[in-house]
C-alpha cells in the first residue's frame, strides 16, 4: 500500500515537473529533483507572440497570467517567479486555451525564462501596505527590477518590455540605466504600465457624467504616483463640462485610488486585479501593434522630449518597433496647468532617484 501510494506522488510530482522546463528542451530523459520529465501533449503553440510574465505567483501575477493565458495573440506563456512558480503553472496549464505554459522557478531559471520573448511584463516585487508610501517600495523592488532587466539585456534584448513594478516613475529610470550599460537600450521599447490610472479616470468619469465606462476615454500623463498623476479632464471624450467640485473630486480619486484600494483591503494587499486588468489591457495593445496593426493609442510612461522630464505618460502610437510617435499635451485648462506645476519636484525627484540607484558605488 505504502509503495503504491509513493508512486502515485512521484507520478504527481512528475506531471508539475513537466511543466518547469523550456519547451525546447527534449521530452525525455531529463530529470528535475530526481524526477524524470513526463512528456506532456502540448508539443507547440498555435501562431502567436511569446509572453513572459516576472513575477507570475505574486497577487498582480497570477491574475495577469490567468488574463494572458486566455488572450489568442499569446503562443507561448512563460510565468517566472522565485516562489510558487510550479502550482501557478500546473494551475493554469489545466485551461483549455492555445497558449503553452511553461513556470521557471529562481534566479537560475531567468534566462531559460526570458529567451527569445517578444513581450516581458514585469510585476515583480513587493505590494504596498498601509501607511507606505511608494517611496518606501523603492529599496526592495529597485534591487528586483534591476535584476530581471539585466536578464531582459542578455537573452532577449529585443523583447517589448513592460513594467509594473512600483514607483514605476523610478523603476522605469532604472530599467533604461541597466539597458544603457549593456549596451542595448531602445527607449521605443521600453514602457511604464500607467494604463491602471486610465482605467480608473473612465471609470469615475462614468459615474459622475452617467455613461458606460468602456465610452470613457480619459488621458491621464505625467506619472503614476500621487500628485503626478494628473488626468486631463478638459480633454475627455466624450465631451463634458465639469464644474470645479466635479474636478477637484475626480483628480483627488484618480490620484489616490491605489490608496483607496489599499485601504479597504486593510493590510491584506493592494490593487492586484484591477492592476491586472490594466496590466493585460495594455499588454494586449502592445501584442495588436507587434501584429502589424495600425492607429492604436494608449497612455503610458515613456522617454519623452514632450516636457522638461526625461520620462513622462501621455499618449503614444504604438507599431511593430514600440512607440512610434508621442503626442504633445494639447490644450491645458489654468487647473491642469497648475497640476503640472505641482509635480515638478516629486516627479524629477523620483526619475533622479532611479538613475541614481544604479550609479552608485557599490558598498564593499
Amino acid at each position: 500500500m505504502e509503495q503504491r501510494s509513493g508512486t502515485k506522488a512521484q507520478m504527481r510530482l512528475a506531471r508539475i515537473s513537466s511543466h518547469m522546463l523550456s519547451s525546447s528542451c527534449p521530452p525525455q530523459g531529463l530529470k528535475m529533483g530526481g524526477l524524470e520529465r513526463e512528456p506532456t501533449r502540448a508539443q507547440g503553440a498555435a501562431p502567436g507572440f511569446k509572453v513572459a510574465v516576472l513575477g507570475a505567483a505574486g497577487g498582480i501575477g497570477q491574475p495577469l497570467s490567468l488574463l494572458l493565458k486566455m488572450n489568442p495573440l499569446v503562443s507561448t506563456l512563460h510565468l517566472y517567479d522565485v516562489f510558487n512558480t510550479p502550482g501557478v503553472t500546473a494551475d493554469l496549464s489545466h485551461t483549455n486555451t492555445s497558449a503553452v505554459v511553461r513556470g521557471y522557478l529562481g534566479k537560475d531559471q531567468l534566462g531559460p525564462a526570458l529567451d527569445g520573448m517578444d513581450l516581458v511584463i514585469i510585476p515583480a516585487g513587493v505590494p504596498r501596505k498601509p501607511g507606505m508610501t511608494r517611496d518606501d517600495l523603492f529599496n526592495i523592488n529597485a534591487g528586483i527590477v534591476r535584476t530581471l532587466i539585466e536578464g531582459v539585456a542578455k537573452h532577449c534584448p529585443h523583447a517589448i518590455i513592460n513594467i509594473i513594478s512600483n514607483p514605476v516613475n523610478s523603476t522605469v529610470p532604472i530599467a533604461a540605466e541597466v539597458l544603457k550599460i549593456a549596451g542595448v537600450y531602445d527607449p521605443k521599447r521600453l514602457f511604464g504600465v500607467t494604463t491602471l490610472d486610465v482605467v480608473r479616470a473612465n471609470t469615475f468619469v462614468a459615474e459622475v457624467i452617467g455613461v458606460d465606462p468602456k465610452d470613457v476615454n480619459v488621458p491621464v500623463v505625467g506619472g503614476h504616483a500621487g500628485v503626478t498623476i494628473l488626468p486631463i479632464l478638459s480633454q475627455v471624450s466624450p465631451k463634458f463640462a465639469f464644474n470645479e467640485k466635479e474636478v477637484e473630486y475626480l483628480t483627488n480619486r484618480i490620484q489616490n485610488g491605489g490608496t483607496e484600494v489599499v485601504e479597504a483591503k486593510a493590510g491584506t494587499g493592494s490593487a492586484t486585479l484591477s492592476m491586472a486588468y490594466a496590466a493585460a489591457k495594455f499588454g494586449e495593445a502592445c501584442l495588436r501593434a507587434l501584429q502589424g496593426e495600425t492607429g492604436i493609442i494608449e497612455c503610458a510612461y515613456v522617454a519623452s522630449e514632450v516636457t522638461e522630464f526625461p520620462f513622462f505618460a501621455t499618449k503614444v502610437r504604438l507599431g511593430r518597433n514600440g512607440v512610434e510617435e508621442i503626442f504633445p499635451l494639447g490644450p491645458l485648462n489654468s487647473y491642469e496647468r497648475e497640476g503640472l506645476e505641482k509635480m515638478k519636484a516629486e516627479l524629477h525627484g523620483s526619475i533622479e532617484k532611479g538613475v541614481n540607484f544604479i550609479h552608485k558605488p557599490k558598498s564593499s
